[in-house]
């Protein structure tokens, strides 16, 4: 690396850059709940909709936000929403899971452009492995979505959505920091008439953080990767078709020994849209996503895969000016391997086809907005789900609106938790399916001076909820009911060029079998973000803080602060800076029980970037 990429250097050329520029995050880190009340999002109804008539809280990391940035990975931009917990055991390519509003990791679909996206050896996803070279924005549900996406969504949904062009461009982003840390991205857009076309290639390398807190060695990460994007959207029919691939490695540690694995994931999308006629519209969509997770440098190799197919089409159909219902039909096969790494190793393969078919009602008008769904699933290996959702937000004021929301949702278990093979810990094949019911009563209010208020509180209900704890020696079984209790309160307030949004979460966690909180979920949340912003140069710092939480032995809370900035120079250069955790905390994100001590989350992160733009 470069001498301007020492930790010491780095920190004073920023500093200047800072001094000289201040800027950074309105633009960008306006967070994850600085989202305009006409911000379209999908994830909530399946088709466009402004989040200010959305009846449930929706929250969305902007474009602006998730470019200031590149190196900077999804774990991390997930962090910043009060309403959610990340646990990370490490930094770049660890193990991270996410906890919304307070229920399991597993609880949380993920999305890419529709796509599910969780993998099915284990509970979760590999999110800290995936690239948002081209995300447009990212959409964070809270509350069921059962009815809308299937299985998984019990406690909300985070949606990728990818980039469409507008205008003819080519560009290259480059971002440099502390511990060899870089990120190069080259884009190619083109758009015409309603045709476009995308292109992006990637590279990301990092010497990585210290994990552990009694091991000074550090884990690194390499990651390089594509996306193409090719469509036409006209006013009758539109047509898109996506391919994306991320691979690379990644180090850890286990038992003392340092380990590595390998990883590639692919997703292949395409979507297509008809108008029959002025309220007659057909939407399709057929994709599949691909996870490979090997781990390659170990005494025991292990090489796990996830393949997912989908097609899900459906009739919208504005039946009158304030009305629309929309019929879906949805086909889901997932297959999940585990392939014999070393002599002894059984593997095992299994697959599981589910096809869902849903119905939402929509109204809209000055008074009320509302939605009403229910979708039956059929399983093939679990039997079939009945799930149902009621949504309304009333309209008290042109400034005051009031919401709430009644949802069902349902998960099956993965192939991981229920196979029982000697060479594969947890199975049960016993493990039933977990269901839910979640209450939730919402407001958002304007004041004079651009200051906006919102808040929620909710509770979430599951049976049989899916456990594993050194009891039963990590294996899986069913706890008969949780219960997950909580409230969100936020501020947001923008004057010119400044602004301020702050957000405080507080949730309980709680298992009704043991009458205690679930672990690695703190009861309290809070973030600030504030900065002053031109469009021209802007500057933001953001305050991340969460309370202890419970694990094999008790985490403590922190609490973090982040620097930004940014300075458009012409509409052909920009640079800006970047600090992740400005104070260099060191701090506890889980218990390491393999060497009786703590993983670490990631410590200070100073960079420098340039975009170059045609």
């Amino acid at each position: 690396m470069p001498n301007l990429f020492q930790p010491t250097a780095l920190v004073g050329a920023i500093a200047i850059a800072m001094g000289f520029s201040t800027s950074v995050s309105a633009q960008n880190n306006t967070n994850v709940v600085n989202a305009s009340l006409d911000t379209l999002v999908v994830t909530a109804t399946r088709s466009e909709e402004k989040i200010k008539d959305v009846p449930a809280r929706i929250s969305v990391i902007d474009e602006k936000t998730i470019e200031q940035s590149p190196v900077t990975d999804l774990p991390t931009l997930l962090t910043k929403e009060a309403g959610l917990t990340v646990k990370q055991v490490g930094g770049y390519g660890q193990t991270a899971s996410v906890f919304l509003r307070g229920t399991n990791a597993a609880h949380t679909l993920f999305l890419q452009d529709g796509m599910r996206s969780n993998i099915a050896t284990v509970a979760g996803t590999n999110i800290p492995l995936f690239d948002l070279s081209d995300v447009k924005q990212i959409e964070i549900l809270k509350g069921p979505a059962s009815v809308q996406y299937g299985t998984d969504a019990i406690g909300g949904v985070i949606q990728l959505i990818s980039k469409i062009p507008t205008e003819n461009s080519i560009f290259t982003t480059i971002e440099a920091g502390e511990r060899n840390t870089y990120k190069t991205i080259l884009g190619v857009d083109v758009a015409e008439d309603g045709f476009y076309a995308q292109l992006r290639g990637q590279r990301f390398e990092t010497d990585g953080d210290q994990i552990i807190a009694n091991d000074d060695r550090k884990a690194g990460f390499d990651q390089k990767g594509y996306s193409a994007k090719v469509g036409v959207e006209k006013e009758a029919y539109g047509l898109s078709a996506e391919v994306k691939e991320n691979k690379g490695t990644g180090d850890y540690f286990s038992y003392g020994a340092p380990e590595a694995y390998d990883f590639i994931n692919r997703l292949y999308n395409v979507q297509g849209r008809l108008n029959l006629s002025n309220n007659l519209t057909w939407n399709t969509r057929l994709s599949q996503f691909d996870d490979q997770y090997n781990v390659v440098k170990s005494s025991y190799p292990s090489i796990v895969n996830t393949e997912q197919q989908e097609v899900d089409s459906n009739l919208k159909w504005q039946f009158t000016q304030n009305q629309n219902i929309l019929f879906g039909v949805e086909y889901n096969k997932t297959e999940a391997e585990k392939v014999a790494a070393y002599i002894g190793d059984t593997g095992f393969k299994s697959d599981n086809e589910t096809i869902g078919y849903y119905v939402q009602h929509q109204f809209k008008n000055d008074l009320f907005s509302t939605q009403a769904g229910v979708r039956v699933e059929d399983n093939q290996q679990f039997g079939t789900h009945t799930v149902g959702q009621l949504a309304a937000r009333y309209f008290a004021t042109p400034k005051t609106s009031f919401y709430t929301n009644v949802g069902t949702a349902f998960r099956a278990p993965v192939v991981g938790q229920i196979i029982s093979e000697p060479s594969w810990w947890g199975g049960n094949p016993d493990l039933k399916p977990e269901e839910s019911i979640s209450y939730e009563l919402g407001f958002d209010h304007s004041l004079n001076y651009g200051i906006q208020l919102y808040g929620s509180v909710y509770q979430t209900k599951v049976d049989n909820l899916m456990v594993s704890d050194a009891s039963t020696g990590f294996k899986f079984y069913n706890l008969k009911k949780a219960t997950f209790t909580g409230s969100e309160l936020g501020l947001k307030w923008k004057q010119d060029n400044l602004f301020a949004n702050a957000e405080y979460a507080y949730v309980q966690p709680k298992n009704d079998d043991t009458d205690e909180d679930a672990p690695n979920r703190p009861r309290q949340n809070f973030t600030l973000s504030a900065g002053w912003d031109n469009r021209v140069y802007g500057f933001t710092t953001s305050l991340v803080a969460k309370g202890s939480s419970k694990d094999i032995q008790q985490i403590p809370g922190y609490a973090t602060i982040d620097m930004n900035a940014y300075w458009q120079i012409n509409p052909h250069v920009k640079v800006f800076s970047n600090i992740h955790n400005l104070g260099d905390t060191t701090y506890k994100a889980a218990w390491n029980n393999e060497v009786s001590s703590y993983y670490l989350a990631s410590g200070r992160l100073a960079t420098a970037g340039v975009t170059f733009r045609y």
